[in-house]
């Protein structure tokens, strides 16, 4: 219950944060971010219709089946944010809180790209933690959510680039037929995507060594001594000399390649291939084993 609260809470400091974000950099510089909340966004600056009555329109609907189709906790978290976001919203537009000292203007010579840039990054990050939460921002994440439980292999970011695509389209008509909403609009979606991947795959970035080899036990000796990482052995055959021979795997930080490299060097005919790894679960070096193992 506790661990509950504490990611509830953080789902409502996100939407604040999402709210600030959009109050500050998206809605006073005429250019519509990406998904349903784009579409929400050029309906109140043609219509005068707030994002957050559209916002509870486009997604309650959309939540509700969520919860039939979709995981509770999910839907719960998602469900959440989108009131909360509406309610911020409310409240911003109201001027309950004034956030006008506050407002980044494009309009007034500075940089019409900095808004984008800025608000897709901080979007990102909202994403990205709001995911790791198991939530969305609700929108094209739930309806690429109902598709994916339906069709597991259909490439969700194909359908997310689709509606994308068309809210850059269509905010060159929404916006006085100019090209810089639509500019602005590809330029924070593309930061979006690229700040909440990061997040998502997280920093812990190694590298997986498979090394073919008939000294195993030498090699994983001076990896463990050497790297403080331990390796796995599998039973391997040469195809070409019909020689069997063993397959050693070992996943090291990005700072130990060339030691690795190094000690692989010592054993002649000895092999290996490298590939990135881009996060590890659980226990991979001695240190986190042995406090495991103490516990």
């Amino acid at each position: 219950m506790k661990k509950k609260i504490i990611e509830y809470g953080a789902v409502l400091l996100l939407a604040l944060a999402f709210t600030l974000n959009y109050e500050l950099f998206v809605y006073p510089n005429t250019f519509a971010p990406a998904g349903l909340n784009g579409m929400a966004t050029m309906v109140q600056y043609k219509l005068g219709f707030s994002v957050g009555y559209m916002n509870l329109l486009l997604n309650v609907p959309l939540c509700i089946a969520a919860w039939f189709i979709l995981k509770r906790d999910y839907t719960v978290k998602t469900t959440l944010f989108i009131i909360a976001f509406s309610a911020f919203t409310l409240i911003f537009k109201y001027r309950l809180i004034d956030l006008t000292p506050f407002i980044y203007y494009t309009d007034t010579g500075t940089s019409t790209v900095l808004a984008p840039v800025t608000a897709g990054v901080i979007n990102g990050a909202i994403y990205g933690f709001i995911v790791k939460l198991n939530g969305s921002t609700g929108g094209t994440d739930v309806i690429a959510g109902f598709i994916h439980h339906k069709h597991p292999e259909k490439n969700l970011m194909t359908i997310i680039f689709v509606i994308n695509a068309f809210v850059a389209g269509a905010s060159y008509f929404v916006y006085d037929y100019k090209f810089e909403p639509v500019i602005c609009c590809i330029i924070y979606s593309y930061i979006t995507s690229e700040v909440s991947d990061r997040i998502i795959r997280g920093r812990k970035s190694q590298v997986k060594f498979e090394i073919v080899t008939t000294d195993y036990e030498a090699i994983s000796a001076d990896i463990i001594n050497e790297t403080r990482h331990s390796a796995t052995v599998m039973p391997a055959k040469g195809m070409y000399s019909g020689k069997e021979t063993d397959l050693l795997v070992c996943v090291v930080n990005k700072h130990q390649v060339v030691k690795l490299q190094e000690i692989i060097s010592r054993y002649p005919g000895s092999f290996a291939y490298i590939s990135p790894v881009s996060e590890t679960f659980g226990n991979y070096d001695l240190k986190g084993a042995k406090k495991k193992k103490s516990l």
